[in-house]
This record gives C-alpha cells, sequence and structure tokens, in this order.
C-alpha cells in the first residue's frame, strides 16, 4: 500500500486556501482595499478589523486579501509565459539536437548562470516598474528553467519503445512530440511550474517591496511590508499578516513541487 502524499495535500490544501481567499478578493472585500479612515489610523487587531489597519486607516485584511490577488496573476502570468515557451524550446531542442540543440543551450547555460532576481531588477530598472512590466521580465527570465527541464525528459523519451513505435506507424514530429513524449514529461512539467510559480511569488514581493512592482494605491504584499517599515514596533501587525502570507504561499508551492517530485520516484 502507497504511502500518503501528505506534501502534496498539505500544500494543495495550503495553496487553494490562499487561491480561493486571493479570487473572493478581486471580488469582494470586508472594505475598500484602498478606502482610508482617519479615525482608524493603526488599529490594532479586533472584530471590526480582524488583521488591524495601517498608518491611513486602511483595512489590512481587506489589503492582504487584494494584494495576495495581485501576486497570484504575477505568479500565473510568468509561468505561463516561461512554461509555454521554455517547453517549446525545450522539445524541439531535445527531439532534433544537433547544431540548434548546442546554440540554443549555451545561450540557455549563458542565461541560467546568471540570478534571475538580478536580470529581472535590471530589466525593470530600464523598462520602468508596473505589474505587466514584472511579468514579461520575469516570464521571459523563467523560459531556460523550463528549456533545460523539457529538453531532459524529451532526449530520455526520445529512445523508448513506444515512440519509435509511433515513427514506425508513420506518425509525424510534431504529433509524436506533443501527443506522445511531452504527456510522459507532465509531472516533471508540472514541478517545474510548482517551482516557477514559488520563484515569481518570491520575485514580485521582492521587487514590489524595493519599489519597482506594483505601484500604489494598488496593493501588494511586497509593497505592505516595505510601508510597515516605519510602524514596526508601534503597530507591527501591519507586517506580520503581509510577511504570513508571503510565507504561507511560498510553503504551500514548495510543498506541492516536493509532492510531485515524490511521484516521479
Amino acid at each position: 500500500m502507497k504511502k500518503r502524499n501528505y506534501n502534496l495535500i498539505i500544500g494543495t490544501s495550503i495553496t487553494l486556501f490562499f487561491l480561493a481567499a486571493a479570487v473572493i478578493g478581486r471580488f469582494w472585500t470586508p472594505y475598500g482595499a484602498t478606502a482610508m479612515d482617519s479615525l482608524s489610523v493603526n488599529l490594532a487587531p479586533c472584530l471590526t478589523h480582524p488583521m488591524g489597519t495601517d498608518n491611513f486607516g486602511r483595512d489590512i485584511l481587506s489589503r492582504v486579501m487584494n494584494g495576495s490577488g495581485s501576486t497570484f496573476f504575477v505568479a500565473v502570468c510568468t509561468v505561463l509565459i516561461g512554461g509555454v515557451f521554455g517547453t517549446l524550446i525545450g522539445a524541439v531542442t531535445g527531439y532534433y539536437g544537433g547544431w540548434l540543440d548546442d546554440v540554443v543551450m549555451r545561450l540557455n547555460d549563458m542565461l541560467l548562470s546568471f540570478p534571475s532576481i538580478l536580470l529581472a531588477l535590471i530589466v525593470i530598472s530600464l523598462m520602468g516598474p508596473g505589474r505587466y512590466n514584472i511579468i514579461l521580465a520575469l516570464g521571459v527570465l523563467f523560459i531556460p528553467s523550463f528549456a533545460r527541464i523539457v529538453r531532459s525528459e524529451v532526449i530520455r523519451c526520445r529512445e523508448l519503445d513506444f515512440v519509435k513505435s509511433a515513427k514506425i506507424m508513420g506518425a509525424g514530429d510534431f504529433r509524436i512530440i506533443f501527443l506522445h513524449i511531452l504527456p510522459n514529461a507532465g509531472v516533471s512539467i508540472l514541478t517545474a511550474a510548482a517551482i516557477g510559480f514559488n520563484n515569481a511569488v518570491l520575485a514580485e514581493a521582492s521587487m514590489s517591496y524595493l519599489g519597482l512592482g506594483i505601484q500604489p494605491p494598488e496593493p501588494s504584499l511586497g509593497r505592505m511590508l516595505s510601508e510597515a517599515q516605519s510602524y514596526i514596533f508601534n503597530a507591527p501587525w501591519y507586517a506580520i499578516f503581509p510577511g504570513i502570507t508571503i510565507i504561507l504561499i511560498i510553503l504551500g508551492f514548495s510543498m506541492v513541487s516536493e509532492g510531485l517530485r515524490t511521484l516521479q520516484e
């Protein structure tokens, strides 16, 4: 009898909880995410404001819910860009090999040798801050990691019997790649996607913390941490709740990726 994959179960539960909160936060929050109340400045957690308020009297729970939605949106778009283009590049180079594989993989290795967050900061400083610039910068920088993982899986599968049988039956190259090989690499791709989500959440929060990400008045978990620095002793809840949210989201994705990795063994 197989052991239960607790990493996958717990990680998925955590991720779905915050995803549900983020989706709800796009349509409804207890208060307006940008609504200010001068009579409720730096209010401690209470029944009317479960996570307290900030220095402008804004409800932190509402801002965390709304900010989580922005974080998930950036992460999903980033992983989609990196995953789609990385999968295409990795599949084609891994299947055909030769000079194309050599050239593309050398470029790939060159990009992977630099810290992605550093390259993202350089790109954002050139393009300017903002939600869509973050998505574009991170999405492009995530392509090499997906390409390398998919290439490895394609190289592993292309000499297997079911691929040879498909060739004998006259199946075209793209049919073999997309209908025979990539489905067998599904778990590896999903694992890479979970790690990509993890990295995207951390990168978005880091850049918003530095003021290069999502711009005010739109809520952002990283921006909230940055704003909370001046009130860490007077209103510690201002930093605690956004910080815990970031930690738990990253923990959830980390456990999902670990659980998926266990499935491969």
